[in-house]
């Protein structure tokens, strides 16, 4: 038997059978409703699968449902949050594609199969999008619009669901931008444009929701800000440049109307004028400074990778 994956982990089956080629992966904290739901559906779909349930610290029986419905269980002793259990569950994996998904009953496992056969395209990431119709909420809807439409600006390419968690990755480069990833929520999107940054090809599919068995463990409130974070996240992940540039340039027509306005009303330049040149630079130079880390940052992840 391989020794234990790293400490404070507990895996409750071996790890001596041999690679399977698809490893579904559920994180899932006080999710056993959930699972009880769908989980036996889903053995029973996909038999030669791995199947992974990431146990995050639940107060209830979470990991005995998981056991009992065929799934290998990774135990937290107490909760490290949603992206720390999707890292576990990658770490745990051994199939050569990686299908995450929640483990609330929202997801049907009849829509794993359009994800995989598109996969088969040749796609390192397939990612099902859902519709407005998907969304838990009116605002959530909204939140998510914002995020879909700045993070197509930032790639060039339209993004149907930038938070969506219904996802299938290829193992090799998903593991190589591990490190990238919170530990907290935000894992989709952060796997989503890191994907793109490093040059893989990212693929979407339409999917349908059901509402979720149990409660929500977002906060609209307490994460609505952590959520507005994501937005700048994203353009520092990705491309500060497409943040910072634009930013720079503003402040440079700034720069140049105020020193219009005071030669005009007063015949000098003005101190406000220079501040706003010198501001315009300095968020310039900053973007720079932010791409070339962004860069490197990339350039370890393909070291990695090899």
């Amino acid at each position: 038997m391989n020794a234990p994956l790293r400490q404070g982990h507990h895996v409750t089956r071996s790890d001596a059978a041999p690679r399977p080629a698809l490893s579904i992966v559920l994180p899932a904290k006080n999710e056993a409703d959930g699972l009880a739901s769908f989980l036996h559906r889903l053995r029973a779909r996909y038999p030669e699968a791995e199947l992974i349930v990431v146990n995050d610290g639940s107060s209830d029986n979470t990991a005995a449902v998981a056991e009992a419905g065929g799934a290998r269980v990774v135990n937290h002793p107490f909760s490290l949050g949603n992206g720390a259990a999707i890292k576990a569950g990658a770490r745990a994996a051994r199939g050569e594609i990686l299908f995450f998904m929640d483990a609330d009953g929202q997801h049907e496992p009849e829509a794993i199969d359009a994800v995989l056969e598109r996969m088969a395209e040749g796609y390192d990431m397939v990612v099902g999008a859902r519709d407005g119709a998907s969304q838990a909420s009116r605002l959530r809807h909204l939140a998510n619009t914002i995020y879909n439409r700045f993070a197509s600006y930032m790639v060039g390419r339209t993004i149907p669901d930038l938070t969506s968690g219904f996802r299938a990755v290829r193992r090799k480069p998903f593991r190589s931008i591990m490190h990238l990833l919170p530990n907290t929520f935000s894992y989709p999107t952060t796997s989503t444009m890191a994907f793109f940054r490093a040059g893989y090809v990212v693929g979407y599919v339409p999917i349908k929701v059901r509402k979720r068995v149990g409660k929500s463990h977002i906060r609209l409130v307490q994460d609505g800000a952590r959520f507005l974070l994501i937005i700048f996240k994203i353009g520092a992940l990705y491309s500060p440049l497409r943040i910072f540039f634009p930013a720079s340039l503003g402040f440079f027509a700034l720069a140049l109307l105020h020193y219009a306005y005071s030669y005009i009303t007063t015949g000098r330049f003005t101190n406000m004028t220079a501040l706003l040149f010198i501001v315009a630079v300095l968020v310039f130079l900053i973007g720079l400074l932010a791409e070339q880390i962004t860069l490197l940052t990339y350039q370890g992840s393909q070291r990695r990778e090899e």
